[in-house]
């Protein structure tokens, strides 16, 4: 008996010893298996400022969207996009850098962000702000479930209608019109934020010039709804000035995508569209000087040097859409030039210096929205004035936005004069003008011809992946990698094609 009690004795001995052992392993490995220089949290303003900062010009944009609109294209095959109107993965940028990147940053932001700030209604703004250029480009697509597959483990999204996505209770109008609203200037503002330095005022103004922005797409579709949100924008207080463009800077250690691909390199790649060259040319507009530079003698990409530039605007010559680097040779030799390097390009020591600014929301946008609504009699105001308002502040945005490109007065005052809003004419006026303020605000561009019919443009002779009723591309097609990922995406688009319309670009 005495030996049992003794194996009992030393049995609960080890186990009391293993216990210690057992526990204080545990209590080093919480302490052994942190590391203690790896982030456990991100401050919402980084992530606001990344959301932003990815907002940016993009050189997939001018490929693609400038095409479309006929202002600049890439006549190389391969990269074509809009100059040969084909399904490329140039058009998937608009999705991955939307959802990939900023509205990741923008919906984890405002979680983690106490509602009713001015950081949480800033990045409520942002992010109805990239809703809206993802939806527009593809229309319906996941709205309520994005970005939420780390949040709440919801990885394949549901999609939403593009008419829900705008008119809804949730949707973006009624964001950007309740956030703008909840701004407070007596409240906290984070100088750290890149837009504005956070400035409350400049951002409410934005707000409420992105909500007019929004409220216009549905003029052909729910026009007294945009109505009333085009009021509550002018209510609410719009940009006053080119000082309230929202705009991200650039300098030698952030540099301008576009321009620093078209320096690095890639200039004989990108050629301005004769319609635009053509429109410019033939009404005298003293921007084209600012804007476009040419190569007379060029035959090579060595050819398109300062000393062989000619910017005299007489002398520009738009390259015609539809060609490639192959069969535009004896379309340039008809027209009498050595090769295509000698059509005029977008002068990349000026207009797209790497250090050029990305304009993302302009005054001179605004008023031409303010110049048809006037016109639509949904606002009070003279079309007219709002329609020159429009025009001199893009002028002034050239002469003040880049280097070298300044626009004297008088010739600003000339050309108003010259070309005046008439009767009959107003909406086609105003929105062929606003295709050239919209000049590198590509997805804008595209947005308001779509919704406008206006420029009045021939369409592209290369109609690939286009049906013989539609002679520009409506939409993007989803990528590859959504139709592969996400069983849900049956539930948008179609058919799911580049001349399907999206809900507010109906045809008339």
């Amino acid at each position: 008996m005495k030996k049992k009690k003794s194996y009992v004795k030393y049995g609960c001995l080890w186990l009391l010893v293993l216990s210690f052992f057992v526990i204080s392993c545990d209590t080093g490995f919480d302490s052994m298996n942190v590391n203690e220089r790896e982030m456990t949290s991100i401050d919402p303003v980084f992530q606001l400022n990344e959301a932003i900062l990815e907002s940016r010009l993009q050189t997939n944009y001018v490929r693609c969207e400038s095409s479309i609109v006929k202002q600049q294209i890439r006549v190389f095959t391969g990269q074509g996009c809009g100059n040969f109107n084909v399904i490329t993965s140039e058009s998937d940028v608009v999705w991955n850098n939307g959802f990939q990147t900023r509205l990741n940053n923008l919906i984890s932001a405002d979680r983690n962000t106490d509602s009713n700030t001015n950081l949480n209604n800033m990045i409520r703004i942002w992010k109805a702000y990239t809703f809206m250029m993802i939806t527009d480009s593809y229309g319906d697509v996941p709205y309520r479930e994005a970005g939420l597959g780390f949040l709440e483990g919801i990885t394949f999204p549901n999609y939403d209608t593009q008419e829900s996505i705008y008119t809804s209770s949730d949707g973006i109008l009624q964001e950007l019109a309740n956030a703008t609203a909840a701004l407070d200037p007596n409240q906290f503002s984070d100088s750290r934020i890149v837009l504005y330095n956070g400035n409350i005022e400049q951002w409410k103004r934005l707000g409420n010039s992105l909500l007019l922005r929004g409220a216009m797409r549905l003029s052909k579709v729910a026009p007294e709804l945009a109505e009333q949100y085009v009021n509550t924008a002018v209510t609410g207080g719009l940009f006053q000035s080119n000082d309230d463009n929202a705009l991200i800077a650039h300098n030698s250690d952030f540099t301008n995508i576009v321009g620093s691909a078209l320096n690095g390199g890639q200039a004989h790649f990108q050629y301005l569209v004769e319609d635009f060259i053509d429109f410019l040319r033939d009404n005298d507009d003293p921007r084209l000087a600012s804007i476009a530079v040419r190569y007379p003698t060029a035959t090579g990409p060595t050819d398109q040097n300062e000393a062989n530039a000619d910017r005299n605007p007489a002398n520009q010559i738009g390259i015609p859409m539809g060609f490639d680097n192959t069969t535009i040779a004896p379309v340039a030799a008809a027209a009498g030039l050595p090769s295509f390097m000698a059509y005029s390009q977008v002068d990349r020591t000026r207009m797209m210096d790497p250090q050029a600014p990305s304009f993302l929301a302009t005054y001179s946008l605004q008023q031409f929205y303010l110049a048809e609504a006037a016109h639509r009699n949904w606002i009070s105001g003279d079309p007219a004035e709002y329609f020159e308002q429009a025009i001199e502040a893009h002028m002034h945005q050239i002469s003040n936005g880049y280097q070298n490109t300044e626009i004297a007065q008088s010739d600003i005052d000339a050309y108003i004069q010259a070309n005046p809003l008439e009767t009959g004419r107003e909406f086609e006026q105003i929105n062929t003008q606003f295709w050239v303020a919209s000049y590198l605000i590509p997805t804008e561009s595209w947005a308001n011809f779509r919704r406008s019919g206006y420029p009045d443009l021939v369409p592209n002779p290369i109609q690939t992946d286009l049906g013989p009723d539609e002679g520009f591309m409506r939409r993007f097609v989803y990528p590859d990698n959504e139709r592969t990922v996400n069983p849900n995406v049956s539930g948008g688009v179609n058919p799911d094609r580049l001349d399907t319309r999206v809900w507010w670009d109906v045809k008339l």
